[in-house]
């Protein structure tokens, strides 16, 4: 039964509960912390090497797809972020309601969200390009469209930001594009490596952020009625999400593979993104609140994509 479970869900829960049975404290947290930066930076320089520079060329000519995905996960998801943030105010821990403007500015996966494209009947390299080009742009994107449409309650994107999110997350990916011609087959013939350096690059950022939270005793500052208001605003969210990509899919005439790719792109959200994003923006102890909008969202999405992919291949 456990074998049926997505590996990167195991390790997130994994991840999670050793944040509350053995947090990382004191100085042990600054050395953690240098971990977590250095793995999110080789990841980067991974998915740098691994994405071929003409796939990138070649997704940017779908532009009927491509044009509208961006500003659907840039504009209309944020805004949706933005209604349940403001909405929760008052009913919720603030920082998990900032959680909803935060998940709404983070861009699609691109794993997940290829591989039930591919079960879905969708275009498969529509779906890679998109979701690729969507993660490069949630770089320059999703960090400062988080402080702007959050505020002094989101923090000012300033300069030391910048050189952060700059120097763990682009520099290494245009190093990778760089060094493609030398190692990127060599890392795409290894990809099961790649793989779960992906998977332990996330659960590290994941621990690092949830030990913060725990040390901070955050359950203390949820009430009963914020579970549930939590619980409500990530499925308004799944709900909202899934059915306006399909709908606004449809609307733009799409064919049914590109709205396939159209749907699970501009859906889902990506922890690989918005894990190492928070560490590098946030203090432990609110990064890990700020996270668990996400943590459900992305389990939910997971449990709801197989079933809606089967069902649409089906048709």
């Amino acid at each position: 039964m456990l074998s049926r479970i997505d590996p990167l869900v195991r390790l997130l829960v994994a991840a999670t509960v050793l944040a509350l049975l053995l947090p990382v404290r004191g100085e042990a947290r600054a050395v953690a912390q240098v971990v977590s930066n250095a793995a999110v930076f080789l990841l980067f320089l991974l998915n740098g090497l691994r994405l071929p520079r003409h796939e990138v060329v070649a997704g940017m000519g779908n532009h009927r797809l491509l044009w509208p995905l961006i500003g659907w996960v840039f504009g209309i998801m944020p805004a949706l972020g933005w209604m349940l943030w403001r909405g929760g105010q008052g009913t919720i821990e603030p920082l998990i309601a900032l959680g909803f403007l935060y998940l709404g500015c983070l861009p699609s996966t691109v794993q997940s969200a290829t591989a039930y494209c591919s079960l879905a009947g969708g275009n498969v390299a529509s779906s890679v390009v998109a979701a690729a080009l969507l993660n490069i742009l949630g770089v320059f994107v999703s960090a400062p469209l988080f402080s702007l449409l959050g505020g002094a309650g989101g923090g000012a994107f300033d300069a030391g930001a910048l050189v952060k999110v700059v120097g763990i997350l682009l520099v290494p990916f245009v190093i990778g594009q760089i060094m493609q011609d030398r190692f990127g087959d060599t890392v795409r013939a290894h990809r099961a490596l790649a793989t779960l350096m992906d998977r332990t690059t996330i659960a590290i950022s994941v621990y690092v952020a949830f030990s913060g939270a725990v040390i901070q005793r955050f359950w203390t500052r949820i009430e009963p009625e914020g579970w549930i208001a939590l619980a409500l605003g990530t499925a308004a969210m799944l709900l909202v999400a899934h059915l306006g990509a399909w709908l606004l899919g449809g609307a733009l005439r799409l064919a049914r593979g590109d709205r396939i790719a159209f749907l699970f792109a501009g859906a889902q959200k990506s922890v690989a993104m918005g894990a190492p994003l928070a560490a590098v923006l946030f203090a432990p102890d609110r990064a890990g609140v700020i996270l668990l909008p996400l943590l459900i969202y992305h389990l939910a999405q997971l449990v709801l994509a197989a079933p809606l992919a089967g069902r649409l291949n089906r048709r």
